[in-house]
């Protein structure tokens, strides 16, 4: 079958296109898919920069997320049957096989019924941005619907769906973003207000838009700086939660403040083979599924590359300029 391999680590270029074997069902719990599209995520370059988690793992098939077809069903599935549209986030981080393939086999456990409302494209881009944000807010942060909360990159993957989730739980949302065009794209996912933090300081934007007494909830999806920056603006007693690193943050002040500090990553029950933790996150993709079907939730899709073009999404992710997701379509 057709697979984009990673075979050392380094630039995108070393992304290679090749034949590999096609997977087959080995367990009696497993599906195969087709796999339609592939969405492409900030964490698949980092490995491919700094390494897979797992050691002697390479060659390896990136990609987290994946949509498509169930072609074949082990003995014992009882969720799916061949015919079914699928999406899920499971694979690519150099133990399971990634989606960057045109099939995929693994435990229906980890698996999703696709949104009706959904294309494959749309639903390849949303697995991991959904859970992230999902868990950073509802569940890290523990946002209450009296809340304002800031979003940082409200115009990416994970914050473009992070502020709906806020809006759908009852929040105010302010939302920072990269540059004036991305203005209309977060107002028209519901942020309350926007600061392009190139053009303003957003923690005086954000200390006025609240009254002096800053956001209850901020999710920074930007890096160390802006974590160290926002305690500023972040109310008393209120949570940080970062997806990042926290590098050299001086917590003085979030100390003073009593802030609770959480930090989100997904990919930890399936690093850790928790299995609870995947039954969670499926539940939802569930949820997230019927917000979509019912039109209260959006994914936004910025770029459809072919399968073979993988190394220019990277190129185009580490270039910093793409809004919501960029998405591999596999013929």
């Amino acid at each position: 079958m057709k697979a984009i391999l990673m075979t050392q680590t380094g630039g995108a270029e070393l992304l290679e296109a090749a034949n590999i074997p096609e997977p087959s069902i080995t367990e009696p719990n497993q599906i195969k898919v087709r796999l339609i599209a592939a969405g492409v995520n900030p964490i698949d370059t980092k490995l491919r920069k700094r390494g897979v988690f797992y050691e002697n793992a390479l060659p390896a098939v990136l990609g987290c997320d994946g949509a498509g077809v169930v072609v074949e069903t082990g003995s014992s599935v009882s969720k799916f049957k061949v015919g079914d549209k699928v999406w899920y986030c499971h694979g690519g981080l150099g133990g399971d096989q990634g989606n960057y393939a045109e099939f995929n086999v693994l435990n229906e456990r980890w698996v999703a019924h696709m949104p009706k409302t959904l294309s494959f494209e749309q639903a390849a881009a949303g697995p991991l941005v959904l859970i992230t944000a999902w868990g950073a807010l509802y569940d890290r942060a523990r946002l209450q619907q009296s809340n304002t909360v800031l979003i940082h990159g409200g115009a990416g993957g994970v914050g473009h769906v992070a502020i709906q989730l806020a809006r759908l739980h009852g929040a105010k949302v302010i939302a920072t973003v990269g540059s004036d065009n991305h203005v209309a794209l977060a107002r028209s996912w519901g942020a309350d207000d926007v600061i392009n933090y190139r053009t303003q300081d957003f923690v005086e934007a954000v200390n006025q838009l609240t009254d002096g007494k800053g956001a209850e909830v901020v999710l920074d999806l930007v890096g160390p700086d802006i974590f160290d920056r926002s305690i500023n603006c972040t109310a008393y007693f209120g949570s940080i939660v970062t997806l990042l690193e926290i590098g050299q943050a001086n917590l003085k002040e979030a100390r003073i403040r009593n802030l609770r500090i959480g930090f989100e990553l997904m990919l930890t029950p399936q690093l850790r083979q928790l299995a609870g933790g995947l039954d969670l996150q499926v539940d939802m993709l569930n949820q997230c599924g019927r917000w979509i079907d019912q039109g209260k939730l959006k994914i936004h899709v910025g770029e459809v590359l072919p399968l073979e073009q993988a190394a220019l999404a990277h190129t185009m992710i580490e270039g910093g300029h793409v809004t919501g997701k960029i998405v591999l379509k596999i013929d």
